[in-house]
């Protein structure tokens, strides 16, 4: 983007519940290209599916002209088809989360599908601004039931919309507008169900280095009982 410049960082945690980290990160600082996904489940398709994902967006958002929001489906529609195959193959499930972030020489993108979360720190506000593609999403919107009960906490795991879904279902294109001062958090549900949104904003808030954000956000993840693989973007603009 010009005019701006940013530093960024990634990690990621294998927590303590599961014997592998099935999430999947890429990160490339100028111009900046943030994806993560996350596996769904931890059967033999969950790892591939993660990796194959992340792997065809970012040969089909680096490869050939500037991309924009056709160029992001049509992404996220090969990816569907691979990963497709892999179910196929394992005979097994096969999907995962992809979030992203991508900046063009005009102007910053947002590309979601599933419930990995992107959230923007502006002028002390903290906003979500992607969107779960969940049943539980759904259900606190509606007031199926509270957003805190045992109804939604099963909710969170019947994802409507992800990699590898047989529907093939298109993702959120978002344009967004960098601003100096402005803060992103690009993570995985490992994050977001652990750290809660007070202690997002702090850490987010803090005037130091990104790294030192991702290494905060991932020990909470940890002081939080460590219930599930956790990945961590986090984007500074100056």
């Amino acid at each position: 983007m010009h005019g701006l410049e940013i530093e960024t960082a990634v990690g990621s945690d294998i927590g303590r519940r599961y014997s592998a980290n099935f999430d999947v990160t890429h990160l490339v600082e100028q111009p900046l290209l943030a994806v993560l996904a996350d596996g769904m489940g931890e059967g033999p398709g969950s790892a591939p599916a993660g990796r194959t994902a992340v792997d065809i967006f970012v040969d089909h958002v680096t490869r050939g002209p500037e991309p924009g929001p056709d160029g992001f489906r049509d992404a996220v529609a090969a990816a569907h088809a691979e990963v497709s195959r892999i179910g196929r193959r394992t005979r097994d499930l096969a999907g995962c989360t992809l979030t992203a972030m991508v900046a063009t020489s005009r102007e910053c993108w947002l590309v979601q599908i599933g419930d990995s979360r992107v959230y923007r720190l502006r002028a002390g506000l903290l906003e979500l601004l992607t969107t779960d593609h969940t049943m539980a999403w759904l259900g606190a919107v509606h007031g199926w039931y509270p957003f805190d009960s045992a109804q939604a906490a099963s909710a969170r795991y019947q994802l409507t919309r992800y990699i590898g879904h047989g529907g093939a279902p298109e993702p959120d294109v978002l344009s967004v507008t960098m601003r100096p001062g402005d803060r992103y958090l690009l993570c995985t549900d490992g994050v977001s169900e652990q750290v809660g949104y007070d202690d997002l904003r702090t850490f987010l808030g803090r005037n130091t280095p990104p790294r030192s954000v991702v290494t905060s956000l991932l020990a909470a993840c940890d002081r939080a009982g460590g219930n599930d693989n956790a990945s961590a973007i986090v984007i500074r603009v100056d």
